[in-house]
């Protein structure tokens, strides 16, 4: 292996290992692992990563991007949220990441995504059910929800990763 493919090999690890620690953060780090491992394939002309690979890099990063959606939601319909509850629970998320990101480095989109998801969930219900117990069952079904999120996406691009340097080194 020449210096050049040396130094490809170790900038692919060395950024999706970033996306690793990206989805953790609550960013999409699959995007950046499939950005990489593209890179990469590129560069060595496809010879180790062909488009198969690729394509399925390509459906677990979107599958990991419907899983954020569809866990908040069913973590809050568990715990007794309305449909609406559960949709205020994804979308309270996503407007939680979007607020809380510029604080804490990072630290900020994961608190933002429950922040935001809780209080989604809990503003329906408590207009819903004008009652503070189910609504803040509810909130904690999004919270679980979240939880449920980080370790699908975390768990998503580790696989990621594992298939990509299978292929190059089989």
């Amino acid at each position: 292996m020449s210096f050049l493919e040396s130094a490809g090999l170790f900038l692919l690890i060395a950024v999706s290992l970033a996306g690793l620690l990206a989805t953790l953060l609550g960013l999409p780090g699959q995007f950046l692992i499939l950005a990489a491992a593209l890179v990469y394939a590129a560069a060595t002309g496809f010879a180790t990563l062909g488009w198969k690979v690729l394509l399925v890099l390509v459906f677990l990063a979107a599958l990991a991007e419907v899983l954020d959606f569809a866990l908040r939601a069913a973590g809050a319909a568990r715990f007794g949220a309305s449909r609406k509850g559960a949709w205020a629970a994804a979308l309270g998320s996503v407007a939680g990441m979007f607020l809380f990101t510029p604080f804490l480095f990072g630290l900020g989109t994961v608190l933002g995504a429950f922040a935001g998801g809780f209080a989604g969930v809990f503003a329906v219900e408590m207009m819903r059910q004008r009652k503070i117990r189910p609504a803040l069952r509810a909130g904690l079904g999004s919270l679980l929800g979240g939880l449920a999120v980080i370790l699908a996406k975390a768990g998503t691009a580790v696989v990621m990763i594992v298939v990509t340097l299978i292929n190059i080194y089989s």
